[in-house]
């Protein structure tokens, strides 16, 4: 008697099915195979062949779907906890450095905000979106300033005398060298932070730049049409000079992405070597005059606004600066400047100690 089980009429047979005892094999013999939905037919024929093992494919297991409601990517939701920039936050959920409720994230995670994050193992303090307040300071860097937490040589740095924070942290929009001065934006809402430095968006940033050389229009023509650089062809969108002496020029330039020393690489592709360099608007924010170097004031809810309408966020509707509170004016100017000098006094007692 034959061990051959019968298939009932008008039943197919599956992948898992055993193949019949034909020294021809099945093909042919019967109807088509079903694929799992959502299975390819090469996952579908991994291991049918004789004397093969059947291949186990690596699945990643999102943690939160696309299709929850209510659901925001992991990296925008740590970018507004003050984490960093989102691009700083999906560079270390790449790196496997953020758990989710014990597991680890993945870069297109998303959470509802009432899961236990942890960043190396360090619990982050998430807010509701429509609890934070967006806060945005003007801070005018001097030259000598590192744009970073903390530097390893114990140099100064933009982050020194910045106002402590209840939760979250400041995130800088952009940088600026250790030898350029002027306009830097910080932020609590690294969303917006993101949005202002990302090229997509085009906000331009003006320059203060004094030159030392031979300028000619051919020069000045040559850096509105744009120059090839080590990371990509750039240019200045728009130059004016601004007077000078002998081979001291300055000039205002603008441009609408902030690529490492750009201003100072498209000059030096001229051969030209620049001297001086100062950042004197961001979009249509120009810096308050009166505003000392290593001063910050906080802006109020229409400034904080302009940004986040420039990048298409929606408007705050509250702000930390009260409304009745004063304009920058010279006694401000004063009492700021007051408050940098004994700051640097302080950090320069503090070098000394250490370097006994």
């Amino acid at each position: 008697m034959s061990q051959d089980k019968k298939i009932p009429k008008g039943k197919s047979t599956s992948t898992d099915s055993k193949p019949a005892n034909n020294k021809y094999g099945s093909r042919g013999t019967g109807s088509k195979a079903t694929v799992k939905k959502g299975q390819s037919k090469a996952a579908g024929k991994v291991g049918q062949g004789k004397g093969k093992k059947t291949e186990e494919l690596p699945v990643k297991v999102n943690f939160k779907k696309a299709t929850v409601k209510d659901s925001e990517k992991l990296q925008k939701v740590l970018a507004r906890a003050g984490k960093g920039s989102r691009r700083e936050m999906e560079t270390i959920i790449g790196q496997g450095r953020v758990s989710v409720d014990g597991k680890t994230a993945f870069l297109g995670d998303r959470v509802d905000g009432s899961e236990q994050i942890r960043i190396d193992g360090h619990q982050v303090k998430l807010t509701a979106q429509d609890d934070d307040i967006c806060r945005v300071l003007m801070y005018n860097k001097p030259e000598g300033e590192m744009c970073t937490r903390k530097d390893p040589e114990g140099r100064a740095t933009v982050f020194d005398r910045l106002p402590p924070l209840e939760s979250g942290r400041w995130v800088a929009v952009g940088r600026l060298d250790i030898n350029t001065s002027g306009m830097l934006l910080f932020t609590t809402d690294g969303e917006l932070a993101n949005r202002l430095m990302h090229p997509s968006q085009k906000v331009e940033r003006e320059y203060a730049v004094r030159v030392f050389g031979e300028i000619n229009e051919a020069m000045l023509q040559t850096l509105r049409t744009g120059v090839k650089l080590e990371d990509g062809p750039a240019r200045f969108q728009k130059i004016t000079y601004r007077g000078g002496e002998g081979r001291n020029h300055w000039f205002h330039v603008v441009l609408s992405e902030g690529r490492n020393r750009e201003v100072r690489r498209l000059w030096e592709s001229q051969e030209v070597q620049v001297s001086r360099l100062i950042r004197v608007r961001y979009g249509d924010m120009e810096m308050k005059r009166q505003l000392p170097l290593g001063g910050w004031t906080e802006l109020g809810l229409q400034e904080v606004n302009y940004f986040r309408k420039l990048v298409q966020l929606t408007p705050e509707k509250q702000s930390k600066v009260k409304v009745d509170e004063k304009a920058m004016d010279n006694a401000k100017s004063r009492r700021i400047r007051r408050s940098v000098k004994k700051h640097q006094q302080r950090h320069q007692q503090a070098t000394r100690r250490r370097r006994k």
